[in-house]
């Protein structure tokens, strides 16, 4: 009988050597470091936001309706209470995206801390029920929002949308709100759902599961273009800000002619603009 080999020392070295190639365990940032946090899909961890990039709710012109019914409700749910996911969609540069950062940092003026804001990436939607799970048992509330959120052809990952937002036995967790702005009211190109109907074996009933994803959010608002004067009334509240309306028609025969060069009134028209403006009298905006 041969000599038996102790293979022990040997598999020791090999598990040490495993343990030197394997990426250290990712660190999750602690909830109480910020109000804000990015979802880092990669390492399903979330990265702290010192400053988030935002303007006052108060600069935001035109859309009134739809930035007190949004601010009720992220209200309601920061105090315990009942509240809605919310879509905005519409035209681009009206405020959407500014306006769901605005109303986080409006509520947590008047109820400090009460509000996680945490935003996902299109790209990363896949794994929103991983940070659900992570959210599930905390105690802090949390507003998911993500940005441009839109499918395209061949993209099954709005199922994972679907399934997080109110399917599965689980469902959302009470501490979770979801908050998404979007170009589109359905979330799927027209030419997506019209593709539906020309190949499916049941054309109504393949759309309806494409259409049935804006349903899951419980309110729908809408941003349209605006008129000249609700883009000229943006302009002077940027300017009152920031102390530029010390020229009044110049600075009303400037936007004019400003949204005349870019083909559209909006928001985002606007400000830049006051950019342009401001910068070229020799003033920096804080």
């Amino acid at each position: 009988m041969g000599q038996e080999i102790d293979l022990k020392p040997l598999l020791a070295r090999i598990a040490d050597a495993l343990d030197r190639l394997a990426p250290p365990p990712a660190a999750s940032a602690g909830l109480d470091e910020a109000d804000a946090f990015v979802w880092n899909a990669e390492r399903g961890g979330l990265d702290p936001v010192p400053e988030v990039s935002r303007v006052d709710i108060s600069l935001l012109k035109g859309v009134d309706r739809v930035r007190d019914i949004l601010l009720d409700n992220t209200r309601r749910f920061a105090r315990g209470l009942s509240a809605n996911n919310a879509l905005l969609w519409g035209s681009r540069g009206m405020g959407k995206s500014s306006l769901v950062k605005a109303a986080h940092a409006a509520v947590n003026a008047e109820i400090p801390h009460s509000l996680l804001l945490i935003e996902i990436h299109r790209e990363d939607i896949e794994s929103l029920p991983r940070l659900m799970t992570l959210l599930r048992h905390s105690a802090h509330r949390a507003l998911i929002f993500c940005d441009d959120l839109s499918f395209d052809h061949d993209d099954t990952s709005y199922k994972s949308l679907k399934a997080v937002l109110d399917g599965g036995i689980e469902g959302r967790p009470k501490n979770v709100i979801f908050y998404a702005t979007s170009n589109r009211r359905h979330l799927m190109p027209r030419d997506m759902m019209e593709n539906e109907r020309s190949t499916a074996i049941n054309p109504s009933e393949a759309v309806e599961e494409k259409v049935s994803l804006s349903d899951r959010f419980g309110l729908w608002l809408g941003f349209h273009n605006c008129s000249q004067d609700e883009y000229l009334g943006m302009v002077s509240g940027y300017a009152a800000h920031y102390g530029l309306n010390d020229e009044p028609e110049t600075l009303r025969a400037e936007a004019i002619e400003w949204s005349a060069t870019r083909g559209s009134r909006s928001g985002r028209v606007a400000w830049q603009f006051i950019q342009d403006y401001a910068g070229r009298r020799g003033r920096a905006l804080d």
